[in-house]
């Protein structure tokens, strides 16, 4: 089992959303993202429209609702960044912060608000796209989509050896593990924190250079059977009519809200 097996994102399952072209999958997640950024702040009905839309992907996806929820609150720290905007944006002032003299106002509270709300939809349509699609199927779909042939290959490679180099990492930790003995007393045994920060760049140092090395000689590798920096794949799959006819309704759906968003 790869050390990192718990950081994999695919969820199998039997969904409409899992038999729809990754290609169709990508190109909706992306025009929902920028649909949504053009609706004005504090529109609650435009936004409910958007909520639906991604309740209607999971529902067509069949997965979990607890399972993109729990992934989707990565979104919330990064979101949180627009909470000043509460005290800086001038309004009707709500309430003060005692001592520091901060004043709350109305319109900003609705402006972070909609932040929040538009970035944690839009995760929560990436969470439904990545956990119904294969992480090499994802990338042989931006690579048909015309993703540079470079930025392709490296997010290819990049997913290809994370978990390789996370098991040599994983084999370096119980090595040191098992040269550790324990006090006396039970405790953790080794010298002080800055003598366990050299122990730690140097087993960093370490997975670098046998990462570089172990490249090098893949890259070799690679180049005597003929790659040529085009990542290919054995079968393509073309768009059938129920790809087409997700990408219409999702194109027509989306394209109502932001009207009604905006006029």
């Amino acid at each position: 089992m790869s050390y990192f097996a718990l950081g994999e994102r695919y969820q199998h399952g039997q969904g409409l959303l899992y038999r729809v072209d990754p290609r169709v999958k990508i190109v909706i997640a992306v025009a929902f993202a920028f649909a949504i950024t053009v609706v004005h702040a504090g529109h609650w009905q435009a936004f409910a429209g958007f909520g639906a839309f991604v309740a209607l992907a999971v529902g067509t996806s069949r997965l979990p609702l607890w399972l993109v929820l729990r992934r989707s609150l990565i979104a919330l720290p990064f979101a949180a960044a627009a909470f000043p905007l509460i005290f800086t944006k001038p309004g009707d002032t709500i309430f003060t912060v005692p001592l520091l003299g901060w004043a709350a106002s109305h319109e900003g509270l609705v402006h972070v608000g909609s932040i929040m709300l538009k970035s944690w939809l839009a995760v929560l349509l990436a969470v439904v796209l990545t956990s119904c699609t294969r992480p090499l199927d994802l990338i042989r779909g931006l690579e048909r989509l015309r993703l540079p042939r470079v930025l392709a290959g490296t997010i290819f490679f990049m997913y290809r050896y994370l978990h390789v180099i996370g098991e040599e990492g994983h084999r370096l930790m119980r090595a040191r593990d098992a040269r550790s003995a324990s006090g006396p007393d039970g405790g953790k045994s080794g010298g002080s924190v800055l003598w366990r920060a050299r122990v730690l760049g140097s087993m960093v140092g370490s997975l670098f250079v046998r990462s570089l090395e172990r490249s090098e000689r893949i890259y070799a590798a690679m180049q005597s059977r003929g790659y040529d920096g085009t990542v290919r794949f054995s079968n393509e799959r073309r768009l059938a009519r129920r790809d087409w006819g997700v990408l219409l309704v999702a194109v027509l759906a989306l394209g109502g809200l932001i009207i009604y968003a905006r006029f």
